[in-house]
């Protein structure tokens, strides 16, 4: 145990805290146990020697507050070490290997998990700080005593805040607001998200945190007897049905009271109109009895109860909420849960240290805590940079939940707004890339439908469905949107590939040659020289219109591959055009400004990390494409091309009511769709549109243009071909 010799330094601070954290420890650790940890505070003290904080406080007193804080939750012992020793990595020369080997692998991977990263080339403070919480992640999905750890540290810094000047209180302020409040809030740590949003509340705006404070106090002292009534008539109430519970009413906390204000745009007055009070009970049946009680009691507001007891929080809050008009008509909000349905909500993820004791309940915290992480763990693994996963993390984290139902009878929750899409990634990612459409309540509904709470869906799959890049618009879960673009990312490389194939293939062929047939030794010397690492990478190359495929297939060809390449002025013209479908999708791309359709004449461009853009002949774009001799190829359209094309035709009508409509069904009757109508030009007598509609070919678009000069309206209608 720890032993301090000299009386003069029993007044330093860090001795006081010391002794105050072993006697905490001594409630529940061996003392083995407790002198490791007092060992591991004195390397610590030595680590940190000469460090102060801003404060003058020596630096070792904010990790020694950071173990007693952990220790209230009962922390075990290499928790506590890894709390005294968690800046030693990151603020002194000793290393993660010295602490592994001191005090063991799992507290020097506890220190690192919640170590910042200190070298870091970052463009931005912004990218530094999504890189730590990234790394943090990680290190939590490992061991979610990194981020007990961390929620510690940030809570005794913001604490001791009041030395920093304004801008960086508000600036570290807004990320605990932003990240550990909203974390404290998934891991169901409720004590430690209230304390964090009232110091940050403070800290980011204290004269309204003042003004508030006061008026607060003010109100409180003015509502006392309507509180007192209302608790004795409650107590009565429960006594006369013999039930035995605890009866608290609630303090609002002044962040929640302010939140409230703000987006609600009502005053003070509005927010403590309403009397909140818990009602504690020995078990779950109880709490419904209770309910029923209060019920009859007063009248319940309709539409205002929640019962998170039958289907919990996605934090694994539970709880009995109701709404009820009280005496001289004041709303009185009432929560009824167990007493451990209590301890849970307010310690959470730590009540697996806290009562030991019930170790089923606190198994089914652990298990929705490690969902969450697996779920951000896909997330990363599939974010493009730090920010990007941020985003993500900040959109998982401010959930309003609906349950969903699938046909076998699981629930699966979504935050309100969730789509169908939505539903099908929390599914399984492989059941979002491949959804067409699904039912809600065995009736079909499109992909972007919103789900209400309590639907059944069913999701329809096809084998040859593929994420849409316009589902981003309207996903909201972090999930769904980082498994939409990473297919993307993926299927675009892989689509350059095998168009790159395709495009190399053709060339060879042309010099009677095949891939498959060159040997590997002449495909590595080729490599070398254009600088790739693999076969892939020079087909991807050529696929987004980086690299010439003629230009490679005549270097394959070559004896001497290092020698310059001299074209013939007529061997481009000599090769035969590449065969396209136009569904080849986003390597080979149809040019909006003349919308080629099959059966025209077309020609191909080269657009460097795009891949190929396919123009009409007669596109005036086309003239200055021909002009560019290596960046153009021939294509032509296939025999079995299928599938609906965008076409643009101009159209000059009589401008009479319901000409328009008569358009639209003419159309329509010739199976096509209208995607867009544009008014260019109108005057008392006619008016000139701009419709582009989808057809299948050049035939289809003729019979429709036939179709529409036999109207009387029509007064001249020809193709935008530019």
């Amino acid at each position: 145990m720890l032993e301090i010799a000299d009386p003069i330094e029993l007044e330093r601070p860090q001795d006081k805290l010391i002794r105050r954290l072993c006697a905490t420890l001594s409630g529940y650790l061996d003392p083995s146990q407790i002198d490791q940890c007092v060992r591991a505070y004195e390397v610590g003290a030595a680590a940190h020697a000469g460090q102060f904080r801003k404060s003058g406080e020596a630096y070792i007193c904010h990790p020694v507050s950071v173990a007693i804080s952990l220790a209230e939750m009962r922390m075990d012992a290499n928790g506590i070490m890894a709390a005294l020793l968690h800046d030693v990595i990151e603020d002194t020369p000793v290393s993660k290997k010295e602490l592994a080997d001191q005090f063991g692998a799992e507290v020097a991977e506890l220190v690192d998990g919640v170590t910042k990263l200190s070298k870091i080339d970052s463009k931005s403070h912004a990218e530094a700080q999504a890189e730590n919480v990234r790394k943090m992640f990680l290190a939590m999905a490992k061991d979610l005593r990194v981020i007990i750890v961390k929620l510690a540290d940030r809570l005794h810094n913001m604490q001791t805040l009041g030395v920093m000047p304004p801008a960086k209180k508000r600036r570290i302020a807004r990320e605990t607001l932003d990240i550990y409040a909203p974390i404290a809030n998934r891991l169901g740590m409720n004590n430690i998200r209230q304390k964090l949003e009232a110091l940050s509340f403070e800290a980011m705006y204290p004269m309204r945190h003042a003004v508030l404070n006061s008026a607060v106090k003010k109100a409180r002292g003015n509502r006392r007897k309507i509180v007192d009534i209302i608790e004795s008539t409650i107590k009565n109430r429960l006594h006369e049905a013999a039930i035995k519970c605890d009866v608290a009413g609630r303090e609002k906390n002044l962040y929640s009271i302010y939140k409230k204000m703000l987006n609600k745009k009502i005053s003070l007055a509005d927010v403590f109109d309403v009397y909140a009070f818990r009602i504690f009970c020995e078990n779950v049946d109880t709490c419904y009895r209770v309910l029923g009680v209060m019920h009859n009691l007063y009248k319940p507001i309709p539409g205002r109860f929640k019962d998170y007891i039958a289907l919990p929080k996605a934090n694994g809050y539970q709880s009995l909420h109701s709404i009820l008009m009280g005496p001289y008509g004041v709303p009185i909000e009432i929560q009824i849960r167990t007493h451990e349905m209590h301890r849970m909500s307010e310690s959470g993820i730590a009540a697996h240290w806290l009562y030991k004791s019930d170790d089923d309940k606190t198994e089914s915290f652990q298990d929705r805590a490690n969902e969450w992480l697996r779920d951000l763990l896909e997330i990363q693994k599939s974010a493009g940079d730090s920010l990007e996963f941020i985003d993500n993390l900040k959109v998982d984290l401010f959930p309003q939940e609906v349950f969903i139902f699938t046909p076998q009878g699981s629930i699966i929750k979504l935050p309100r707004g969730a789509t169908i899409i939505d539903f099908a990634y929390a599914v399984h990612t492989d059941l979002g890339n491949a959804c067409v459409s699904a039912r809600i309540d065995k009736q079909l509904v499109p992909l972007q439908t919103k789900l209400e709470n309590g639907v059944t869906v069913e999701v329809i799959t096809a084998s040859w469905a593929r994420p849409n890049p316009l589902w981003l618009n309207y996903v909201i879960t972090a999930k769904a949107r980082s498994g939409i673009r990473n297919y993307l990312k993926h299927f675009k490389q892989q689509e350059a590939i095998s168009l790159g194939r395709r495009l190399l293939e053709k060339e060879l062929q042309a010099m009677h040659l095949h891939l498959e047939h060159i040997s590997k030794t002449k495909i590595q010397a080729l490599l070398q020289i254009m600088s790739k690492l693999s076969l892939d990478d020079l087909l991807e190359d050529i696929g987004l219109g980086n690299k010439m495929p003629f230009l490679v297939a005549k270097r394959i060809a070559q004896d001497d591959m290092n020698a310059s390449i001299k074209l013939n002025d007529n061997e481009q013209a000599q090769r035969k055009p590449l065969v396209i479908k136009g569904t080849e999708g986003m390597v080979i791309t149809l040019a909006k400004c003349c919308r080629p359709i099959p059966g025209d004449s077309i020609i191909g461009y080269f657009n460097p990390g795009k891949g190929i853009v396919v123009h009409h002949h007669e596109c005036r774009n086309s003239s200055v494409v021909r002009k560019k001799q290596t960046n153009w190829l021939d294509v032509e359209w296939s025999q079995d091309v299928t599938g609906d094309f965008s076409v643009e035709i101009r159209i000059e009508i009589l401008n009479q009511r319901g000409a328009l409509a008569t358009i639209a069904s003419t159309i329509s009757e010739q199976n096509s769709n209208i995607e867009n109508v544009t008014v260019v030009d109108q005057d008392d007598r006619i008016c000139v549109d701009l419709i582009t509609l989808t057809v299948k070919d050049r035939v289809h678009l003729a019979k429709i243009m036939r179709r529409l000069k036999e109207l009387s309206i029509v007064l001249k209608i020809t193709r935008i071909k530019a």
